[in-house]
């Protein structure tokens, strides 16, 4: 199994992101699949979930309104729209399935949003 983030970068307050999670050895489609974050000196949290197939989504209340998750199965991809960038949203953002109640984690990507 391995997943792998990119898109992270340096972006002022206001701006956006779009970050890419590609996933492999595992069957994507059967799967949802979550982005989380974890700030210096901060918890992992979680941010947004897709459910297998996309049809449902949801978001930490942080969140809610400038984020956006969707996923492309042709793909394995799984994205996270970032808008209206604030300097709280900075931290390592995660890839992350479960499966039988294990959970699988991406490297990270790094989102600094500072002006």
């Amino acid at each position: 199994v391995q997943l792998v983030e990119s898109g992270g970068g340096l972006v002022q307050p206001g701006g956006s992101l779009r970050l890419s999670c590609v996933a492999s050895g595992f069957t994507f489609s059967s799967y949802a699949m979550s982005w989380y974050r974890q700030a210096p000196g901060k918890k992992r949290e979680s941010v947004a979930r897709i459910t297998r197939g996309g049809g449902s989504t949801n978001y930490g209340c942080s969140v809610k309104g400038r984020f956006t998750i969707s996923s492309n199965n042709a793909k394995n991809t799984v994205y996270l729209q970032m808008n209206r960038l604030k300097p709280e949203d900075t931290a390592v953002y995660y890839c992350n399935y479960k499966r039988y109640g294990y959970d699988y984690w991406g490297q990270g990507t790094q989102v600094t949003v500072s002006s």
